[in-house]
């Protein structure tokens, strides 16, 4: 049976691709079953997480942008 992956969009106050690059290397190694990236040219600064194994804990990766000295807010799905 295949397994879906879970993907998480998150709205951030990350604005800059050093930041953002920093923050995608540190997520990964923390994180082993994420993949992730950022789209600065949203208006929202979006950072999309991808769980290969199970769900996103979204409060996980709410803290863990905390820690870092920046905010992050789940974004709800709209149809």
């Amino acid at each position: 049976m295949e397994r879906n992956n879970m993907i998480e969009v998150f709205k951030t106050d990350v604005r800059d691709a050093e930041n953002a690059k920093l923050l995608v290397d540190r997520i990964h190694r923390q994180f082993d079953s994420y993949r992730c990236n950022f789209d600065l040219a949203d208006c929202d600064n979006i950072l999309r997480v991808l769980c290969t194994r199970d769900t996103v804990e979204a409060a996980e990766i709410i803290e863990f942008l905390r820690s870092h000295g920046f905010t992050a807010e789940v974004l709800p799905d709209e149809l």
